[in-house]
């Protein structure tokens, strides 16, 4: 007998929420970070390396559990274009909250810049320094950054759409707690 999950596990929901939190904060003070020559300039710089660090390791912890549990299915009666646009939403949302990090580090390595975490940890470089490295890899950080903010805005959208629009029990899903008058996935209705 298979049975269908109803909901993300509440790990799964836990680090759903936690990594919200810690994604919309990185998103601000990576903008702080570009638009400020401040004494404030050093602790931003800080907490994006740490944050973007937990964030990498949180997002690899997310992607074992979702290979491993699976995700619920979505509504039988969701179009298939919908259907397909979350799956591929989904899977850029995961190359983007590894990929960033990532981005990041490499780029600080390649302008011999040390990844010094919260407690004095001190990351290895990952690649060689190099000026013309860097500058790429400074610019893929900067514009996918906003491209990775465009899709979490997009994801919001849709987390919204589908709690209060269709009501369809995606949102239910992922609800951080269970939700009173949660709403089965329904069937469609044919049009007349």
């Amino acid at each position: 007998m298979i049975h269908i999950r109803h909901r993300f596990s509440p790990l799964q929901r836990l680090l759903h929420w936690l990594m919200a939190a810690c994604l919309l904060a990185m998103f601000f003070i990576g903008v702080g970070m570009v638009s400020t020559i401040m004494p404030k300039y050093l602790p931003l710089v800080a907490t994006h390396e740490s944050l973007g660090v937990a964030i990498l390791v949180l997002a690899l912890i997310r992607l074992v559990l979702r290979l491993y549990r699976g995700a619920p299915a979505l509504p039988a009666d969701l179009p298939e274009s919908m259907k397909l646009a979350a799956h591929l939403s989904h899977y850029a949302l995961y190359a983007l909250m590894i990929a960033m990090p990532l981005l990041g580090w490499g780029m600080l390595s390649a302008a011999a810049y040390p990844v010094v975490l919260y407690g004095g940890i001190r990351l290895p470089s990952l690649l060689p320094q190099s000026d013309s490295l860097h500058t790429l890899l400074w610019d893929a950080h900067f514009y996918l950054g906003f491209a990775f903010f465009a899709l979490v805005l997009l994801h919001i959208a849709a987390a919204l759409f589908h709690a209060l629009v269709r009501r369809d029990g995606v949102f239910e899903t992922i609800a951080p707690v269970p939700v009173a008058d949660e709403v089965a996935p329904t069937k469609a209705i044919p049009a007349e």
